[in-house]
């Protein structure tokens, strides 16, 4: 099983980084604020005004160090990629299931399968909890119905909207689990998110997304050809497929645990010119450091029946569809909470 590494998040303005032998050094000016071993570190991401050097950006893409790129505020602008790895025919063969509509959709139909039964149990785990609503119970009877509908879906369309019959369900009732002082959330709105819940949420399934995008590429597949999403020039389209497996067991949990702790308050988010609403630069290195914590915790894999770090559930999971791909195995098995 792989390793799981740090993850570098630099979020000071004007800063610089550059490659001092095997170190990865962190300047703003004249003045050095870090240096960290490069064997230490599977990714680096960037928020705003940072600079890289070119010989550290190549030195990433040999060594296989993710390196991203976002606005201040949270936005995905770029990654830099090295020299694709893995074997050309797995990629080949994921371009022609791609195109075949029933093989895609025997793909589609399992990850979107796993994001309805994934909302379902966050909505069992609030009402286990805290009690049942007339709302709660309606949305998980509906989400078990969306569920078996997905299951004897046929087509990449129907499963499309099937997923957000779905989707419309769960973020229906998602304010009901919602305990934090003055948060309050009236659906699902992104680009731009105009309230601090969907602007969380947009965090958070971005970073994710990065995740998925180098654990895909890690194992040899073109995160830009996925079966759910379609092809869009820069969209990564696979890495989005995978990402509907872990939105709601690790995504939404996490924005619930922020907001409900109160590890982030109302006054920690600021609304730009657009009507965008983010977070401000101080809570948000706090989310980032909860989120690299979250990363190290360890589950056990329903599937593998390993206990694994929730950081590695994306290498996990492309390694199982790359092997449903290659022919190794029957199915490709989505990532389900118990």
């Amino acid at each position: 099983m792989q390793r799981l590494l740090n993850t570098l998040y630099i979020t000071r303005q004007e800063t610089y980084l550059h490659k001092e032998r095997e170190t990865i050094v962190i300047k703003q000016g004249d003045e050095k604020l870090g240096q960290f071993p490069a064997l230490s570190l599977g990714g680096i991401i960037c928020f705003g005004r940072v600079s890289v050097s070119p010989f550290l950006m190549g030195y990433c893409a040999d060594q296989g160090i993710g390196l991203s790129f976002y606005t201040d505020y949270g936005r995905f602008l770029a990654r830099v990629q090295g020299p694709e790895s893995g074997n050309v025919l797995l990629r080949r063969e994921q371009y022609r299931w791609a195109d075949s509509q029933e093989q895609a959709a025997s793909v589609a139909r399992l990850s979107v399968a796993a994001k309805v039964a994934n909302s379902r149990s966050v909505l069992q785990r609030e009402i286990r909890n805290h009690g049942e609503t007339p709302a709660l119970r309606e949305a998980v009877d509906k989400l078990a119905t969306s569920l078996r509908r997905v299951r004897n879906a046929y087509s990449v369309e129907a499963v499309r909207g099937m997923e957000g019959d779905a989707a419309n369900t769960y973020f229906g009732v998602f304010n009901d689990l919602l305990k934090g002082s003055g948060f309050a959330f009236g659906g699902r709105v992104r680009r731009p998110p105009t309230d601090p819940v969907n602007a969380l949420l947009s965090f958070i399934y971005s970073l994710i997304t990065q995740e998925c995008t180098s654990a895909l590429q890690g194992v040899g597949l073109d995160p830009y050809v996925g079966f759910l999403h379609k092809d869009r020039p820069g969209r990564p389209s696979l890495a989005l497929d995978m990402l509907e497996e872990f939105r709601a067991a690790w995504a939404d949990r996490f924005v619930l645990t922020l907001v409900n702790r109160q590890q982030v308050q109302l006054k920690d988010f600021e609304t730009d010119a657009s009507g965008a609403v983010r977070l401000k630069e101080e809570p948000r290195k706090k989310v980032l450091s909860a989120y690299q914590e979250r990363k190290q915790t360890e589950l056990q894999h329903p599937y593998l029946e390993e206990q694994v770090p929730i950081g590695l559930l994306p290498h996990c999971q492309a390694l199982l569809l790359a092997r449903h791909l290659r022919g190794d195995m029957a199915f490709y098995t989505p990532y389900m909470v118990k």
